[in-house]
């Protein structure tokens, strides 16, 4: 069960990723001090790096909007669910508002839509 964590949790930090990794090659820029181009070139990608950590805050704060607030019955704390399996955001319990997953072993496959 380790391995699994709440889909927004995921997508938040992959945001937060993509500002550090922008910081990152804005920093290697400096390196490059004598050649204006190329230092250019560098903070520019760094903040392409910055401006796509910014979309993708506000495509999960708009799916956020989406999701199903529940009580997790382990903590009862208040978790958003995405999709028909998630975790919770604090203690990583498994959820599905899916009868048909009740008792079932926690899968994240089962969000992918499949062809009937």
């Amino acid at each position: 069960m380790g391995k699994y964590s709440s889909k927004i949790n995921k997508i938040r930090t992959f945001a937060l990723s993509l500002i550090f990794i922008g910081f990152i090659v804005m920093y290697g820029g400096i390196y490059f001090r004598n050649s204006p181009l190329v230092m250019t070139i560098f903070m520019l990608i760094g903040l392409l790096f910055i401006i796509a950590s910014t979309v993708v805050y506000f495509w999960i704060g708009m799916l956020s909007t989406k999701t199903i607030q529940v009580i997790c019955p382990n903590c009862q704390k208040p978790t958003k669910m995405l999709g028909r399996v998630d975790m919770c955001m604090y203690c990583r319990e498994p959820l599905t508002m899916d009868p048909n997953l009740e008792g079932k072993e926690f899968d994240e496959s089962y969000n992918k839509r499949t062809k009937k």
